[in-house]
Formats: C-alpha cells, sequence, structure tokens
C-alpha cells in the first residue's frame, strides 16, 4: 500500500486571513479606522489582524460576516487553513 499523500499537492506558500481583509477592505474602500467604527471592533484589533499579530476569532468571523458579506464560516475556514499550513511548513 502506498503512501496516500504521496501524490498530494501541498503549496509552500501561505494565503493568509491579512491578506484577504486586506483585500476586501480595499475592494470596498474602506479605511481600518472607518472598518473598526463598522464592526465595533477596537482600532488596534484590526490593525493587529492586518499585521498577522491577532487571529479571526469566532466572534471576530461574525463581525467580519456582517461588514464585508463574508459568511462567518468562510473567515473561520479561512484561518484555521492559515493555521493548519504554518503548522504543516514548521512541522519537518
Amino acid at each position: 500500500m502506498g503512501d496516500s499523500n504521496r501524490n498530494q499537492y501541498i503549496p509552500d506558500y501561505l494565503v493568509t486571513p491579512r491578506e484577504v481583509l486586506e483585500k476586501y477592505l480595499d475592494a470596498h474602500g474602506m479605511s481600518q479606522v472607518e472598518f473598526a467604527a463598522r464592526t465595533g471592533m477596537a482600532k488596534k484589533t484590526i490593525n493587529e489582524i492586518i499585521k498577522g499579530k491577532a487571529s479571526i476569532t469566532p466572534d471576530t468571523a461574525l463581525k467580519l460576516e456582517r461588514a464585508l458579506g463574508r459568511p462567518a464560516h468562510f473567515w473561520s475556514n479561512l484561518e484555521r487553513q492559515f493555521q493548519e499550513h504554518r503548522a504543516r511548513l514548521a512541522f519537518p
């Protein structure tokens, strides 16, 4: 029996939640300050997500859903996939 992962493509790069959020803000013409006001989140929290210093929590995902129209599960899955890929790249 062969290794099931042998023919599986695993990219050596990460699409970060930060990159996706930045693109959404650009597409909607929103600054971080305006976005913070729309979501009710602290400007510092928005900035930390954009800088990759904070994760997207379930609560944050719901706020992103309300402000940007993408379902909370999109944001939660993006964060989960990012964390999984980051762990995979770090694992020898």
